[in-house]
């Protein structure tokens, strides 16, 4: 199951390459990975096969020892815990990581905003096909949402396909 799990996430990310991109997904001039490091939760993302019907979504990252980062991203579905388990590298611009979850197989993961304290961030891939918004919390503001929804549709991205995830706030 894990198998499929990660084949059809691969395909995804595959299947949103190439074409003309029709978004601005640059991103951010600087990124401290040691303060981007750690646990961010999944607060909307675009649909997609891989994360479908995921809920209390979540990502970690962590330093490994040659360099690279850890990814564990975590989620519940049809009540059953999930995971998946994949690596990140730098590139040599700032905040552009390759993603890999399936092999030598490596996508965009691209911060195209980022708090200034490292609570929230907006990211995109490669394609205009992948969008997701993280914090460091369940749950933003609503003044936080607008400032981040504002920011994707001054990039070109249709924020009425975002699907806002489940998460259970905090004690």
């Amino acid at each position: 199951m894990k198998k499929i799990f990660i084949l059809t996430a691969l395909t995804s990310l595959l299947a949103g390459c190439g074409g003309e991109l029709t978004v601005d997904n640059s991103t951010v001039k600087e990124l401290d990975l040691d303060r981007y490091l750690g646990s961010w939760y999944e607060i909307a993302r675009f649909d997609h096969r891989f994360e479908r019907g995921m809920e209390q979504t979540k990502a970690s990252y962590r330093l490994r020892n040659d360099g690279k980062i850890d990814v564990l991203n975590t989620g519940i579905k049809d009540g059953k815990p999930k995971t998946a388990n994949g690596k990140a590298k730098l590139t040599d611009t700032p905040a552009l990581l390759r993603v890999s979850f399936f092999g030598p197989f490596y996508a965009d993961y691209r911060v195209m905003m980022l708090d200034k304290d490292y609570q929230y961030a907006l990211i995109g891939s490669g394609s205009d096909n992948y969008l997701w918004i993280l914090a460091r919390e369940p749950q933003l503001t609503d003044e936080v949402k607008n400032t981040i929804l504002n920011e994707a549709r001054r990039r070109g991205y249709d924020t009425g396909k975002l699907i806002w995830v489940k998460q259970d706030p905090l004690p």
